[in-house]
């Protein structure tokens, strides 16, 4: 089984380091790519950057390597972008993992979905600067001194219109019957993704996991995550 774990807003492929040696241990092949101006790819950061761009990241990683049968996991703003490349690339994708993530309806943005008084705060500095700044470390549930250690300094400012693009759905049948797993981060929960939380629990065509942990479960409890990883495959 292939994993491609795509990160979210401000982090890069960097905050999977201790979910991947334990799906490899466990003889899965893991790709972690990092988006376009974030992570090691911030000096490719402009303020043209869009969720088009980042879609098509993942994209030409499937392409160029030739993946299918994939479990692809998008986290947090990353489940914009998974739900982009579902849309292109259904048929290499053998489940889709939302991991406290948005699940957007076609036409949808980001800040569509965002506890309105934080998407008014992105929107003001984004509109200014271009990008938005990375939220204080503890929304994410980050507050241990080594977890911080770890974040703080390879945060990266996030391309703004990544955030305000909406998402645009060409493929919604193939894209339909994909088979799908939410799992929820509620301790403590950032307050953004529970409705998706809400609306999957009990559909009983999604596979519904809890964890009991902050936003960052791949930084907080890497091994109750992989466990539920590899149930997927």
């Amino acid at each position: 089984m292939t994993f491609v774990l795509v990160h979210g807003a401000w982090h890069g492929g960097w905050c999977w380091r201790d979910i991947v040696p334990l799906l490899r241990r466990a003889g899965h092949e893991v790709f972690t790519p990092t988006l376009t101006g974030l992570g090691e790819r911030r000096h490719l950061a402009r303020p043209g950057i869009t969720l088009d761009d980042h879609v098509r990241d993942v994209v030409s990683l499937l392409e160029t390597e030739d993946l299918a049968g994939i479990v692809l996991l998008g986290h947090s703003y990353g489940g914009m972008v998974v739900t982009g490349v579902a849309d292109r690339c259904a048929a290499r994708i053998r489940r889709l993992v939302y991991l406290d993530a948005f699940v957007p309806e076609d036409g949808k943005c980001a800040l569509d979905y965002v506890v309105p008084e934080r998407a008014a705060a992105f929107r003001k500095e984004g509109e200014e600067l271009g990008t938005v700044a990375p939220p204080p470390l503890s929304l994410w549930g980050l507050t241990r001194p080594e977890h911080i250690a770890f974040a703080k300094p390879r945060e990266a400012r996030h391309p703004y219109h990544t955030f305000t693009q909406p998402i645009r759905l060409t493929n919604p049948a193939a894209l339909a019957h994909l088979p799908k797993t939410f799992i929820y981060c509620s301790s403590p929960a950032t307050g953004t993704f529970d409705r998706f939380a809400a609306r999957y629990r009990g559909d009983p065509a999604w596979r519904f996991h809890e964890l009991k942990t902050g936003h960052d479960a791949m930084i907080l409890v890497p091994g109750e995550l992989a466990a539920l990883l590899l149930q997927s495959a």
